[in-house]
């Protein structure tokens, strides 16, 4: 692309330094979209022409400029996909012009609806009925001009809940800006509001200040509960799903979490789940063990099925389908039944480990109690089959999951020729 576009520019320079080929160029210029035939046409001009090379790269060097004789979709076409730049810019004009756009006439009629002398109760009535984002707003800095009022903490969290939930994350950190900047407005509630939208917003070093600042609060109302912390373990474990990124945030998670028992607050099932899911997915089984036989004994409340989903995962993942086997078997005995994710690692790691049979009965297991198996699990089983037994086997099993109608046709298909083209 650079060289025919290199070319195109000497080809300009050497015809317009000689008027006598003139003709000749603008000929070649009404064709140029014939990019077959370009570099025929451009090696007979410069034949024709009979002009120095050096010369002419002489003049190009001092007239360089990119001269394009083809449109810009063209130039599009030509140049392929388009760069980092322009895919910002578009997604910026493209964000602009789906902004929405202020409705004069609500936000006129949400002003009738108030009294002359309103209260921020009143204010707090109207706007939590109002759910266009933008005449919140409108609603929110016009009283705030209004003489003799002042926001509170209801007026100040609706209008942060109605910009947060339409990620309206710039106008949402101004309005938290002015919570942060007086001392005596907050609550417990309005923070972790601010904390969940930051986190959601993917701004968790917004979101860690928060908690900091509640922290340091003098009101006993505004420091940090459960339920904040929470927010801040289901932050932490959902920034990245790479093994190392969870690795480096768990290391935050756990001290965290060291802070939170050393401040006196009981964790509940919820967090302490949180804890094991984040051992199991930086790879701390052990860890996450450990943490599941404390919740009885030391912190007082029991497992339930997210708790032995996560360790079943996490134990197959390593291999250790025996232990992982024994889990699940204790949580059928409490009532519980294994989600679709753990019945599919169950299944996976019984086959990969040679144990075909336990792998088929789990699989009939899980279509009894309504659970999805993935295509890699049957992928998984078949291959397995193929590999112990026999090509024919598991032909038989393929037609036995069709009989029973646990794979649709495509996936059928699929499966079938997987073991067309398999080496067994």
């Amino acid at each position: 692309m650079y060289h025919r576009r290199l070319a195109a520019n000497y080809s300009f320079i050497c015809a317009s330094s000689i008027s006598k080929c003139g003709n000749l160029f603008v000929h070649l210029h009404s064709h140029y979209h014939s990019i077959c035939c370009f570099q025929v046409q451009f090696h007979n001009l410069t034949k024709s022409l009979q002009v120095s090379t050096k010369e002419g790269f002489k003049v190009y060097r001092k007239c360089f400029m990119p001269v394009s004789f083809y449109s810009s979709t063209a130039t599009r076409r030509l140049m392929g996909p388009p760069t980092r730049s322009l895919r910002r810019r578009m997604r910026k004009r493209a964000l602009a012009a789906s902004k929405p756009v202020l409705d004069e006439s609500r936000v006129q009629k949400a002003m009738e609806k108030l009294p002359p002398r309103f209260t921020p109760e009143d204010l707090y009535n109207v706007m939590s009925v109002e759910e266009d984002p933008l005449v919140c707003l409108e609603l929110f800095n016009w009283a705030s001009t209004q003489h003799r009022f002042r926001h509170d903490v209801l007026t100040y969290h609706v209008t942060i809940k109605r910009l947060g939930a339409a990620s309206m994350y710039k106008e949402m950190d101004d309005i938290v800006n002015q919570v942060l900047s007086v001392p005596y407005i907050g609550s417990e509630a309005l923070f972790n509001t601010m904390i969940h939208y930051f986190i959601k917003a993917k701004k968790l070093i917004r979101a860690v200040n928060i908690f900091k600042h509640m922290q340091n609060s003098m009101k006993m109302d505004c420091r940090p509960s459960i339920i904040t912390y929470n927010i801040l373990f289901s932050g932490l474990l959902t920034v990245g799903r790479n093994t190392y990124i969870s690795y480096m945030y768990m290391e935050a998670a756990r001290n965290l979490f060291k802070q939170m028992i050393n401040d006196g607050i009981e964790p509940d099932v919820f967090s302490l789940n949180y804890m094991i899911k984040g051992y199991v997915l930086s790879l701390h089984v052990n860890d996450a063990l450990r943490i599941f036989h404390q919740m009885g004994a030391v912190y007082k409340c029991h497992p339930n099925s997210f708790s032995y989903d996560y360790l079943i995962h996490g134990l197959c993942a390593q291999g250790r389908t025996k232990n992982a086997q024994e889990l699940c078997d204790e949580m059928k005995m409490k009532g519980f039944t294994p989600s679709s994710k753990s019945y599919n690692s169950l299944v996976n790691a019984f086959a990969l480990g040679g144990e075909v049979e336990n792998a088929v009965e789990y699989l009939w297991e899980m279509n009894e109690n309504q659970r999805t198996v993935d295509f890699i699990t049957y992928r998984t089983v078949v291959d397995e089959i193929c590999r112990q037994q026999s090509v024919q086997d598991a032909v038989c099993f393929l037609k036995e999951l069709q009989e029973k109608n646990l794979v649709g046709g495509y996936s059928y298909k699929r499966l079938v020729y997987e073991l067309e083209d398999s080496k067994y």
